[in-house]
């Protein structure tokens, strides 16, 4: 029987935003969010990436997908996505996989809806349409530049302004998702072609990200968008001050230095030992407090570490932990190469701007004030739901997943820039 194909196209070159396909939306790589997106997509049978990078390909495959090596001449500015999935559905066919329908989801939009992607599939499987996009409905009045720059009336009679609910919608496409079916495909070469359906999307997850304000702007709506998760990590490892510590200090007139910390912190702490998971106390400067609260909780603690992110690394490496499996809790800017580095970005909720924008979980408690043994909670809560379902199913939300939660199961028009 044939197979529905999620095939995402992302290349390394991306020249609007450097490395694009890597950047973290909700503290998870686009390229990571699309495959998420597809294989918790039940109407999808295999997810592939097709890419020219290595580290794109070994995100990817954590995160569930198979890949496939996008050839140099396929990955270049002029290369379009066309290009990449004929290529990819020559490497299947090749490693005798036979596609009946191909999902072609890009990686650039981070909000993709997978009600809509599946009811997309079904259209196309059921032969009721030959192409599916995603788009959005529009009731704007759309304009272009002519001759000189004058103004020109695009979709509208400039003379009749007729109210909303008198006008009959457009659609946008959002860039998120074209089903099509295979064999139409190869023969057309291009994504639209015999009867094309609209798969209607909500306007709050149809952003296509191109420029670094687009990407500010999905960072933003992530915690609007997704959905909470349980945190599965292998290893708990936090900065000190403002996370365990309400960032303020207490000197004495001799100089002496004291913080106040959270008892229930402590048990939260104790919690994670007794489930045999490792525990780090990572900080910038180094303090007698730190050191005696370390030795007090017993675990392992770094201290004056200007580098935190390779001290993290090396730390990880000691353990044979991976990066990904990692849950790191900040709060300042001298966090972000760790929250950068780890699967698992927390930040606590009065944590800096740019901290909250690269976290994953930001989390209810305040540090110094619960937020350990939060953390510590949702690191636990996780652990138990392995031995669960992998997935709570499909939803018109996004809701990210633990990194390698599931494998993967098994007329030409100008070309676009290839994604």
């Amino acid at each position: 029987m044939s197979e529905v194909v999620a095939i995402i196209p992302a290349r390394g070159g991306s020249k609007g935003v450097v490395r694009k396909n890597l950047r973290r939306v909700g503290g998870v790589p686009l390229v990571a969010r699309a495959v998420d997106a597809a294989v918790r997509c039940d109407a999808i049978d295999r997810v592939v990436v097709t890419t020219d990078d290595a580290e794109i390909a070994a995100v990817a495959a954590e995160w569930g997908a198979e890949t496939i090596a996008r050839p140099a001449e396929l990955s270049g500015d002029e290369a379009s996505s066309e290009s990449a999935l004929l290529h990819a559905l020559d490497v299947l066919e090749a490693r005798r996989i036979d596609v009946g329908v191909v999902a072609f989801v890009q990686a650039t939009s981070p909000f993709i809806d997978i009600d809509a992607l599946a009811g997309a599939v079904q259209l196309v499987r059921s032969r009721r349409r030959d192409s599916v996009f995603s788009a959005v409905e529009t009731y704007g009045f759309l304009w272009e530049k002519g001759a000189g720059g004058a103004a020109q009336a695009v979709n509208h009679d400039v003379e009749v302004r007729p109210r909303r609910q008198d006008r009959t919608p457009h659609y946008l496409e959002t860039g998120g998702f074209y089903v099509m079916r295979a064999a139409g495909f190869r023969a057309s070469r291009h994504r639209f072609f015999g009867s094309v359906g609209i798969a209607e999307v909500s306007p709050r997850g149809a952003l296509e990200i191109d420029t670094a304000d687009e990407l500010e702007i999905a960072r933003a709506l992530a915690p609007l968008v997704d959905r909470p998760e349980p945190i599965i990590a292998d290893a708990v490892v936090t900065d000190f001050d403002g996370v365990h510590t309400d960032d303020s200090v207490r000197v004495d007139q001799g100089g002496g230095e004291s913080v106040t910390v959270s008892r229930s912190d402590g048990m939260g702490v104790s919690l994670l030992r007794a489930a045999g998971i490792p525990f780090l106390i990572l900080s910038t400067e180094t303090n007698p407090v730190v050191s005696a609260r370390a030795r007090k909780l017993g675990v392992d603690v770094l201290q004056g570490q200007g580098d935190k992110a390779a001290a993290l690394q090396s730390w990880a490496d000691e353990h044979g932990i991976a990066p990904s499996r990692i849950a790191y809790l900040g709060n300042d800017v001298n966090d972000l190469p760790c929250l950068d580095l780890v699967g698992w970005p927390v930040a606590v909720p009065e944590a800096h701007p740019l901290v909250l924008a690269s976290a994953r979980v930001v989390l209810d408690h305040r540090g110094g004030a619960g937020a350990v043994r939060e953390l510590a909670e949702r690191v636990l809560a996780g652990t138990a739901s392995r031995t669960g379902s992998a997935s709570t199913g499909s939803t018109g939300s996004t809701q990210i997943h633990a990194t390698g939660r599931r494998s993967a199961t098994g007329p030409t028009t100008a070309p676009q820039e290839a994604s």
